[in-house]
């Protein structure tokens, strides 16, 4: 029997895990949910219905795992605590400074209710985490680096959307080349968040915006743009549908460390995407995870994970003898 999936919010990312459950035999789609009126959402997949978002919880029964697709800075807070009382649960919840108290509010919802709850699932934190977690264990003695892009980043436009008198926006998160190279030559360099990445900003301000206002509340935003250097250029709408209309990104995690009595002998690890669609592929691993709540809950598992308490294996559709067969 497939695992029974819903889709809160129809956003970019909910659109990437309709098509990423047609990709994965073992999940079906049951229902979307919106806050839009949900006769003005058309949904790609025949014979699935979409709900208003209030109705989520009368359909606790029909769905084995909600997977959210609201933004970090206001609705995963609120939602996925919320929804985790009546669900398995998994989110892409992505402000690295305020994972653990979010953890802890989906930990006391999900375990309340019997349920599981996977949280900040994605490429990072996700992806990106697992192969820091990795690199650390194998080199104890070493030097993190992480950088992105270059790239849209989902979160942060979704953050400047917010601000009054934006109309839209796409946010690009550009690694210094120099630091990159610096790092991969093993020279282990001490890198400030700002000598690390720029932001550049792309905003379609409403008609009669406070311009300078906008661009300092993005420039001081904590979290986000505060820490970096981040350029804010005001086009118009044709302009940004013309030229950024693509959600490209990607990035690196590269971790350098010694082995050896004397530490004589250099290593790197490094771990790249470069990615099409970060929401697409986002998706994907958001729906991989749905199997692994789904599990996990079947095995009478209750409360919040994060991907690192998560072993491989049950991110799979396939049994355990085929993979230690084909990938081991």
């Amino acid at each position: 029997m497939a695992i029974r999936i819903g889709i809160y919010g129809y956003g970019n990312l909910g659109k990437g895990i309709e098509s990423a459950i047609r990709h994965n035999p073992d999940t079906e789609l049951v229902a979307v949910f919106t806050r839009r009126d949900p006769k003005t959402v058309q949904i790609q997949t025949e014979g699935v219905s979409v709900y208003s978002a209030a109705d989520a919880p009368k359909m606790k029964d029909q769905i084995d795992v909600m997977i959210l697709c609201g933004g970090s800075a206001t609705d995963l807070p609120v939602q996925t605590p919320e929804l985790a009382k009546y669900f398995n649960v998994v989110d892409s919840f992505d402000t690295h400074a305020r994972i653990p108290e979010h953890f802890a509010n989906v930990d006391q919802a999900a375990k309340e209710n019997g349920n599981v709850g996977i949280i900040s699932v994605g490429w990072d934190p996700g992806m990106f985490s697992l192969n820091r977690l990795y690199a650390n264990a194998i080199l104890p003695g070493g030097h993190d680096y992480t950088f992105w892009g270059k790239g849209v980043s989902q979160g942060h436009s979704d953050a400047i959307r917010r601000i009054e008198g934006v109309k839209d926006a796409r946010q690009y998160t550009i690694p210094v080349e120099s630091a990159l190279e610096a790092v991969r030559s093993g020279s282990n360099p001490e890198l400030s968040t700002r000598e690390k990445h720029t932001r550049e900003c792309f905003v379609v301000a409403e008609e009669g915006a406070d311009l300078a206002a906008i661009e300092k509340e993005i420039v001081t935003m904590p979290n986000y743009f505060s820490d970096y250097d981040t350029t804010v250029h005001f086009i118009s709408e044709e302009e940004l549908q013309r030229d950024h209309a693509g959600i490209p990104h990607g990035g690196f995690v590269i971790r350098t460390g010694s082995t050896g009595w004397n530490d004589e002998n250099k290593h790197v690890i490094e771990y790249r995407l470069k990615l099409d669609s970060n929401p697409e592929f986002t998706s994907s691993v958001l729906v991989a995870y749905a199997r692994a709540a789904y599990r996990l809950n079947k095995e009478g598992q209750a409360g919040c994970k994060t991907v690192f308490d998560i072993a491989p294996a049950y991110l799979s559709a396939e049994d355990g003898a085929e993979l230690r067969k084909h990938m081991l």
